[in-house]
């Protein structure tokens, strides 16, 4: 697939699945085994800036990441790195992707009723 801009939204996710997580310090934090879930902050390539996440930790060890907004082109086979401040807490290789926020607002699109503006703007038939 190959997006008409750098910045089209096709580009953009905010949800991903990782394996099986490598902890660092916890295996995994009892925060996250206590409650299930845990804020957090996330990043897939070196350089980019800390993106705050929310993880929900699966039964086999692994975690579904919810951004709290989109990142560009995340992809499978990259590695999703967790920090909480500045402590490293591990990673995961990312297995799956959730759905681009193009498609999301083609399901909105599709969802919503004509708007009124829409109707007034059809030619009656003569």
């Amino acid at each position: 697939f190959k997006a008409p801009s750098r910045d089209h939204p096709a580009l953009y996710r905010d949800l991903l699945r990782t394996n099986r997580v490598h902890w660092i310090a916890e295996e995994p934090p009892a925060e996250l085994v206590r409650e299930k879930m845990m804020e957090c902050h996330f990043r897939f390539r070196h350089q980019m800036a800390l993106v705050p996440c929310v993880l929900t930790l699966n039964q086999d060890g692994s975690v579904w990441v919810t951004l709290v907004k989109p990142a560009r082109a995340i992809t499978p086979g990259q590695f999703a790195v967790f920090y909480k401040g500045d402590e490293c807490l591990g990673s995961g290789k990312i297995l799956r992707i959730g759905p681009s926020v193009f498609t999301l607002q083609q399901g909105k699109n599709r969802e919503e009723s004509p708007k009124k503006e829409d109707i007034d703007k059809i030619e009656p038939a003569t």
